[in-house]
């Protein structure tokens, strides 16, 4: 029953998140933007994009403290397959305007169309990658 649950809460706070943000900063959460905006001018302006981001750090950093559990997994892929694939993603982030959690449960809500786009590109992808990879 936890292997529901806890995606289901997760899902439920992502989502309450993000409302809250657009409700009450005016702000969509889309987490390739912020860290955009960190990395590319320091003003005072990014405050609250830092902030954001250092209780994104803080929060996993807290639940592996509570719960350890929820990390007790084996990565078998390479150091070297993991960084390209950040560098890929990365990449394809930019050339996207934004990252899935941006467009799929910022810009699907709020009917962008280029995220409504960017989604069905991102879901269809993944359905071909797993199938292809089932196939291996």
């Amino acid at each position: 029953m936890e292997s529901i649950i806890y995606p289901l809460i997760g899902g439920v706070i992502i989502g309450v998140a993000s409302s809250l943000m657009l409700g009450l900063n005016g702000r969509i959460t889309g987490i390739s933007g912020i860290l955009g905006q960190v990395l590319g001018k320091i003003d005072k302006k990014n405050q609250w994009r830092i902030h954001f981001l250092i209780g994104l750090i803080a929060g996993g950093v807290l639940l592996r403290l509570i719960s350890p559990n929820f990390f007790s997994y084996e990565i078998k892929t390479s150091y070297v397959q993991i960084i390209i694939a950040g560098l890929l993603v990365g990449y394809g982030t930019r050339l996207g305007s934004g990252c899935t959690s941006g467009h799929g449960v910022c810009g699907l809500p709020r009917f962008a169309p280029r995220s409504l786009m960017a989604t069905a590109v991102f879901m269809s992808v993944a359905v071909i990658t797993v199938y292809v990879k089932g196939l291996l």
